[in-house]
């Protein structure tokens, strides 16, 4: 599938926001347009059978997605911890389901910092009960990446965060010369800090 692209080099169209917890994997989506981001729905996470993720791909399948934006959890002083590494590896998962289907969906990971806290402060500001807060705010965390995401794209004129590939036993296994491959991992380091730099404004 080829994809529309802005002057800076960022897909153009429907994109998706994801945001990973232990126990629920929040979803929002944006218009074409990419104007506004909205919460779509919450999922229960099943790292058994990564049920979870297969859904993701089918929804980004059936809108004709351009994009995934998965949110990477950093602490205050930009380090990445547990919780860091669990979206990462979520990443990867979605990459490899993505491409299984034959589908050449890039998915990036983007910082954010206080998305959770921001969630729950707007739904607190929209009259919502602490009680129901777990149904919808994951979705709404998401909702919250996925904007600032596509807002930053908009700014800057380019990709925001990082670039995710396949994990290792989803890569093709294709002899490559020494010279190349090292060729190869400078360009690819390049394109990482191209797009690396994003982060959430503390409020």
């Amino acid at each position: 599938m080829t994809q529309a692209l802005a002057a800076g080099g960022y897909p153009q169209g429907i994109k998706l926001g994801v945001d990973v917890g232990t126990v629920r994997v929040g979803v929002a989506v944006c218009d074409r347009d990419a104007i506004l981001a909205t919460p779509y729905k919450t999922l229960d996470r099943n790292p058994k059978k990564n049920s979870d993720v297969r859904v993701i791909a089918s929804l980004a399948e059936e809108l004709g997605a351009v994009q995934v934006i998965v949110g990477l959890p950093r602490t205050m002083k930009g380090e990445e911890h547990a919780s860091a590494r669990m979206a990462t590896d979520y990443a990867e998962l979605l990459v490899a389901e993505l491409a299984r289907r034959g589908m050449e969906v890039p998915v990036n990971l983007v910082d954010e910092r206080l998305s959770s806290v921001t969630a729950h402060r707007n739904l607190h500001e929209a009259g919502m009960s602490s009680r129901n807060h777990r149904k919808v705010v994951d979705q709404v965390a998401a909702a919250g990446i996925l904007q600032h995401a596509i807002d930053m794209q908009k700014a800057r004129g380019a990709d925001v965060g990082t670039r995710v590939g396949a994990p290792p036993e989803h890569r093709p296994s294709v002899a490559v010369p020494a010279a190349e491959s090292t060729e190869s991992r400078a360009e690819d380091q390049s394109r990482s800090q191209n797009t690396e730099g994003y982060s959430e404004p503390v409020l």
